[in-house]
């Protein structure tokens, strides 16, 4: 952590990794794609897909997953 004039301030650095949706999906417009972000503290993503913004921790994730994979089966 940095101090200057009583502020306390830290430069992190975050993974993130992006994609055209045009790959994935054919109801895609040009120029849409999705990001996605850890967190600083590791605990969670940022998920930027075009416009629409959400967060989501590891253990909503990991549902998210686990109920795909139910829906998909069944």
């Amino acid at each position: 952590m940095i101090m200057k004039k009583d502020i306390k301030y830290e430069i992190n650095e975050r993974r993130s990794i992006n994609c055209d949706l045009n790959d994935f999906c054919y109801l895609s417009k040009p120029g849409d794609f999705i990001e996605i972000t850890e967190w600083v503290n590791l605990d969670g993503y940022d998920i930027t897909i075009s416009e629409k913004q959400f967060s989501l921790t590891h253990g909503e994730v990991k549902a998210l997953k686990k109920l795909i994979k139910i829906l998909d089966k069944s």
